[in-house]
């Protein structure tokens, strides 16, 4: 990889700033006093947020985007190789970086904590952070997603909704660290969390042998004087073990305290945090007791509201078929008497297809089960799948569902159908949140 020294950048422009990895560092530079810009294909609340703080946002990729006597370009993973401002950066010989190589650069320079696994990395993230800032280690974290008001309520204004950054000043970095394209490769972890190694993104790996060899060479990086935070009991994490050195902390056997946050997924997240946390040295009472009024990053079992019908809206990011199994568990565990109206947004045609079979069993703990189509992001469509399948298959398995074509019918017949004491679920990791947040905007008491 190539080395930059970053202290030295004095203006950078970010394309895709909009991006949870890439506007973390763009806001890092930000507090660093550099003059930042940057572009994205539509508004979104984090750029909405980053406008209010001084940053120059371009909405549309435009060669003319990339600012006079600017010393760095930082982009995210998924640019096209002719991006006029990608082809533009590489015209005037400036430095271009992808989002993994730049947080590589940063993991150098700290005392990194990066945490990976295929599900639960976000939500541990944000309880690591929370612990070591309560315990005034004032680490940096860069989180894939964005935190809520009071978490953790000593930032202040540092951690205000739309925040995914967290500007520190020791030597402590906690990253989220992302599997997709093998990207944490960049990284240089002293302490490596892994929360679990399932099948995802298998529109890149080529199996779950593919995945867990990728995790393999991440944690071979741990030096001997570093820590792997793991569960030692996951048999898909076992063939990881033989590839450390380092002190094996195995999170399964921490006791956890009571959560605010329901499900034995998150539960396995405050271990994990617990375990990151006792490798840095943080009591273990000091630790607990950060995590008990802990409610979660933004899209992480969120409450958004109640209609104007007394129906309680809640969303989550779930996408794979583990997750949306987990976070409905959760939810069945937290309102054990109430009606469940699961709406999901299947992410990728891909996903969708792979793990068919899966997904349709994975909505047993909801009364009722509402798709929207397929959300493509970075693919193109394949008639061969749908949500119209989906739902097919998931009523072989005696459940009420129900697909649509877009937004506004699903919002139409929730009006409709969603009363008094039912819980609306929007789940996915596309834009479905839009849906309860409609809901709410026309409806809400």
């Amino acid at each position: 990889m190539r080395y930059i020294d970053l202290s030295k950048i004095k203006k950078a422009h970010f394309i895709g700033i909009g991006g949870i990895g890439v506007s973390a560092i763009a806001r890092m530079m930000l507090e660093e006093g550099k003059r930042v810009s940057g572009s994205d294909q539509a508004s979104s609340l984090v750029t909405d947020e980053l406008g209010k703080l001084g940053v120059k946002i371009s909405i549309g990729h435009d060669a003319k985007n990339i600012p006079d006597g600017c010393d760095a370009v930082i982009h995210t993973a998924a640019l096209a190789e002719d991006n006029p401002e990608l082809v533009e950066a590489r015209r005037r010989n400036v430095s271009t970086f992808s989002y993994s190589e730049a947080l590589g650069l940063i993991s150098k320079e700290k005392y990194t904590i990066a945490v990976s696994g295929t599900h639960g990395k976000t939500t541990t993230t944000a309880m690591l952070a929370k612990i070591l800032i309560n315990a005034e280690k004032d680490p940096t974290v860069i989180v894939g997603s964005l935190l809520k008001d009071n978490d953790p309520p000593a930032l202040g204004a540092a951690a205000r909704r739309g925040s995914n950054f967290i500007h520190g000043k020791s030597k402590y970095l906690v990253v989220e660290a992302d599997e997709y394209k093998k990207n944490f490769h960049s990284l240089n972890p002293k302490i490596l969390v892994v929360t679990n190694i399932d099948e995802d993104h298998l529109d890149f790996y080529k199996d779950l042998s593919d995945i867990q060899n990728a995790f393999a060479e991440l944690a071979s990086k741990i030096p001997e004087d570093g820590f792997l935070i793991t569960d030692k009991s996951n048999p898909n994490i076992t063939p990881i073990l033989e590839t450390v050195k380092c002190e094996i902390i195995d999170y399964a056997r921490i006791a956890v305290p009571k959560l605010k946050l329901p499900g034995d997924h998150n539960r396995m997240n405050a271990k994990a945090a617990l375990g990151a946390a006792a490798a840095v040295g943080v009591d273990d009472p000091a630790a607990r007791k950060a995590l008990e009024d802990f409610e979660g990053p933004w899209r992480r079992f969120e409450y958004k509201g109640i209609t104007n019908t007394g129906a309680l809206v809640y969303d989550d990011y779930a996408h794979n078929p583990q997750k949306v199994e987990a976070v409905l568990a959760g939810a069945r565990e937290y309102f054990p008497g109430k009606r469940i109206i699961a709406v999901f947004q299947p992410h990728l045609y891909s996903r969708t297809k792979h793990f068919l079979g899966q997904f349709s069993k994975n909505f047993k703990n909801a009364d009722m089960v509402v798709l929207a189509p397929i959300y493509a992001a970075r693919e193109k469509p394949d008639p061969s799948i749908s949500s119209d399948i989906l739902r097919d298959e998931i009523a072989k398995n005696g459940k009420t569902v129900f697909s649509f074509k877009n937004f506004s019918e699903i919002e139409d017949y929730l009006r409709e159908n969603a009363r008094e004491g039912d819980v609306v679920m929007t789940i996915g990791a596309g834009d479905i949140y839009k849906v309860g947040e409609e809901l709410l905007k026309k409806f809400k008491i």
